[in-house]
Order: structure tokens, then sequence, then C-alpha cells
């Protein structure tokens, strides 16, 4: 699985009303690569950003403060700093995966996810994504209130998860030092 990620992106929305959320899966594990890493964070338009460095190769990790439908307008940043949706990895929560599925896999379609919606509607499907399998709620009306609420899962079940979306992750860019 050949890659140049240059970018990780987490999706999620701002405010602390949504930081547990389903939906904001993605912000906990870029911020958990940020601490591994050892990165600092900043406000830059919006987002926040921070650069930091895996195995020798310099990543940004964003976290997009556009709310979850407008995502995709950090990739004009990216654009700009010369960096392609092939080497960009964004992390979302997955409705069509079961609670703990962690997948890497470049390309596929937003499968009705906004903020891959978005993000696809400015730069196509050629990025990577680590798709968290957060479930489905019984009811397709339930969709909505199920993705802003809080996990249901034990707590150290979604922080172990995240820890090994870390581990995933960091795996995937070792691939790009070789």
């Amino acid at each position: 699985m050949k890659n140049n990620i240059k970018a990780i992106i987490g999706l999620g929305n701002p405010g602390s009303q949504y930081v547990f959320t389903r939906h904001n899966i993605g912000f906990r594990v870029v911020e958990a690569l940020a601490e591994s890493w050892g990165a600092q964070w900043l406000q830059k338009e919006n987002m926040i950003l921070a650069e930091t460095t895996c195995n020798g190769l310099k990543i940004l990790l964003i976290k997009p403060q556009t709310y979850m439908n407008n995502s995709g307008r950090v990739m004009n940043y990216l654009h700009k700093q010369g960096i392609k949706a092939e080497n960009t990895l964004v992390v979302h929560d997955e409705l069509e995966k079961p609670f703990g599925s962690l997948i890497i896999k470049q390309g596929g379609s937003h499968k009705g996810h906004n903020g891959l919606k978005s993000i696809i509607s400015v730069t196509g499907l050629e990025f990577w994504h680590l798709r968290f399998g957060i479930g489905r709620p019984e009811h397709k009306e339930e969709v909505p209130l199920y993705v802003l609420a809080n996990f249901k899962e034990p707590q150290l079940d979604v922080e172990t998860l995240i820890s090994k979306a870390v581990e995933m992750i960091t795996q995937l860019l070792s691939e790009n030092a070789q």
C-alpha cells in the first residue's frame, strides 16, 4: 500500500458540545497523533493546524473549523501548499462499519457523509481514508442525532480504538519513509 501522505485531516465539529460525539472521532484521532508526535496546534484561517514529523517525514495535522458540512474548504489551503488529494489522509466516522472497525484505504465514495461530500466536491475521490466504524442506528431518520450523540460504548474502548488508529497511521507513514 504505497502512499505519500503529507497531510492528515480529522473530521469533526468545533465546539465543546461536540468533543465526545461520534462525528468528532476524526478530531480525537488527530489530537492523539499530535500528542504522540509532540506537535503544537495553532489557528490558521479556517482550521487548527499542527506541523510535525513522523519517521522523518513532514506531516500537517488539520482540524477544520468550518463544521462538518464545509470540511472541504481546507483543501484549498493544502493545494496552495502543493499537497494533492492523493497526499491526504482523512480520518472520519463511518456509519457503514460496525463500532470498532478501523480501515485505511485510498479512494471511495462519501456514503452519505457530509464532511466527505464537501471534500470530494473540492478535490475528487483519490484521497486516503481512515474509516472509524461507529455502527448505524436501527432507523435511517435517527442518523443525524446518532452521529451527534456521545459514544455509548465504554470510553475505554473508544480510547483503545483511538490508540489503535494512531498505530495504524504511524505504520502507514513508515511505509513512506522506506
